[in-house]
């Protein structure tokens, strides 16, 4: 028999793309071909994706009050599902496997429309807006967390916990023990905020840095993400602060940077807050403001409960709370320590394979005429 062919599709920034990238390995080990569907800002990432096609799909969000807007949403969308089904009618895949985001609505929607079975993966604690749209046309929901909010009630597919898929780089990145902060040693700091950094960082770390005593400066290296357009003022501060530092606006290896950090500091998207547990890295996570569902809260809340994490709300996250924070961790080392072997502690290290076999097992089931 040949190989199935198996359609991602994910919107176009790492959270997405980063579990789906790990899927398509998975699924490749297992034999199959992996076909992605996604938007034009995938362009960043998808050079690596392991696809033997990639195609790009017409998508909007619908949000905001404008009726202009929405309704030029809602024409993309349905440009989207339009080419969708032209896309699905032509590479004939087994499965439809989406990873959340706009984008991945026209594809999902397609194939519920020609009858090909899906599979949507939710990877944050609240199911996001784009997910519950797809939720009753999904043959499987997978999610990240055992625990989910915002799931419509009586959803007629089945729902498994996997876990997040983790990429390639990450789990080598896990390899790598927590070094333990020597007395007197350096603090490895790394400070991101999402894939294209966060100027709430750049507004509070180095401020944060500025307040702490110049011995304690001394011993930090700080490794911090920073849009463009805040670099230079981040690298003017440290440099004035005399602090040993490097800021970029990205680090295509952070994996590995997350496994030579003593701390991080972060916002609490899905991907991050996985590779957080995979490594197993302590952190003072700021969960994204604002957002209607509060997912990154519920993100958050996995590793505080555990006492793995601070979460620090952004309302609270000032740089005399961080610089306190900094302070209490070089006085007391053994909380670092205690901090990253409870993150790890929430890993799921197979959540791609896990995965896979959902979508391989849809397969053999459909075949057969099975429910899953």
């Amino acid at each position: 028999m040949s190989a199935p062919l198996i359609l991602l599709t994910a919107g176009g920034t790492g959270g997405h793309l980063f579990p789906a990238e790990a899927l398509a390995n998975a699924l490749k080990a297992a034999g199959a071909k992996v076909a992605l569907a996604t938007d034009k800002r995938a362009n960043a990432y998808a050079g690596s994706f392991p696809a033997d096609e990639i195609v790009e799909i017409p998508s909007a969000t619908p949000s905001g009050r404008s009726l202009p807007q929405m309704a030029k949403a809602a024409f993309m969308l349905g440009q989207g599902t339009l080419k969708s089904v032209s896309m699905i009618r032509r590479m004939k895949p087994a499965v439809v496997v989406g990873f959340g985001g706009y984008p991945t609505v026209p594809p999902v929607l397609a194939a519920s429309f020609i009858k090909v079975p899906s599979v949507i993966h939710e990877a944050n604690g609240v199911m996001g807006r784009a997910n519950r749209l797809l939720a009753r046309r999904a043959t499987v929901i997978a999610t990240g967390f055992a625990d989910i909010r915002g799931v419509p009630a009586n959803v007629p597919g089945k729902q498994v916990h996997t876990g997040n898929p983790i990429r390639p780089a990450v789990l080598e990145a896990a390899r790598q023990p927590y070094a333990t902060l020597e007395p007197n040693g350096k603090l490895r700091l790394l400070v991101v905020g999402g894939s294209q950094g966060a100027r709430v960082m750049s507004d509070v770390v180095p401020p944060a840095v500025e307040r702490l005593p110049a011995e304690l400066r001394a011993r930090l290296a700080i490794t911090q993400q920073a849009r463009g357009e805040d670099l230079d003022r981040v690298r003017e501060q440290y440099r004035t602060l005399g602090v040993e530092f490097e800021a970029e606006p990205f680090f295509k290896d952070l994996p590995q940077r997350l496994a030579q950090a003593h701390l991080v500091v972060s916002r609490s998207g899905a991907s991050t807050v996985a590779e957080l547990a995979v490594i197993g890295r302590p952190s003072i996570l700021v969960p994204l403001p604002g957002s209607l569902d509060q997912d990154q809260a519920a993100n958050a809340k996995t590793l505080g409960d555990l006492g793995a994490a601070i979460v620090c709300p952004q309302s609270d996250f000032t740089p005399e709370r961080l610089s306190q924070e900094i302070q209490l961790f070089f006085q007391e080392p053994d909380r670092l320590t205690r901090a990253a072997a409870a993150a790890h502690s929430a890993s799921i290290t197979d959540a791609a394979e896990r995965l896979a076999q959902v979508v391989l097992t849809l397969i053999h089931s459909h075949n057969n005429g099975k429910n899953p």
